[in-house]
């Protein structure tokens, strides 16, 4: 299986980063293939909603979402994490979502597996633990997608996750199940 890690965190110590590197590291390289992204180390502009893509095939945005909408269309999972900001996920994490939209019309025939990871300051019960997996379950329902994991981690200071050794041990396991 071709997994693709997205990090959406500008942090890169940071606890997003953190827990999405161990599930990395619980993955099976000898029948999987990883590839793990900082998504802000790229160019991403929000989609204009031109539907430019519709009519040429190819998005009028010339940046960096292209080639990594392209990946996302290539692997057979993908992994979204994303720290917690404002009861949602960061900005960057939205704009590439966002522009996945210019290939909408073959996205549904992909049957793609997602796992989403979201961390923030906030106690579980948060609500913008439910708004995070509600937008990736109403995604995942309209791409007729398999939402497999969804994690969401409270961990409000840079550090925190490497030291909640319970955590770390199952976002391992996690990868490990991949």
């Amino acid at each position: 299986m071709k997994i693709l890690i997205l990090n959406g965190s500008a942090r890169k110590k940071g606890n997003t980063r953190t827990a999405l590197k161990q599930i990395e590291k619980g993955i099976d390289l000898n029948s999987n293939s990883v590839e793990f992204i900082d998504i802000t180390d790229f160019k991403i502009a929000g989609c204009l909603g031109c539907d430019g893509c519709k009519r040429t095939g190819v998005c009028v945005i010339k940046d960096d979402a292209v080639g990594l909408v392209e990946k996302i269309v290539e692997a057979d999972m993908v992994i979204f994490g994303s720290p917690v900001y404002w009861w949602g996920i960061s900005s960057q994490t939205k704009a590439l979502i966002d522009r996945i939209y210019m290939k909408n019309s073959t996205l549904p025939q992909l049957k793609k597996k997602i796992g989403v990871v979201a961390v923030g300051a906030d106690e579980l019960s948060g609500e913008q633990y439910k708004l995070i997996k509600g937008q990736f379950d109403c995604i995942c329902e309209y791409l007729g997608w398999e939402f497999e994991v969804y994690k969401p981690i409270s961990a409000g200071l840079i550090g925190d996750v490497e030291k909640q050794v319970g955590l770390m041990r199952e976002l391992k396991e996690i990868g490990q199940k991949l």
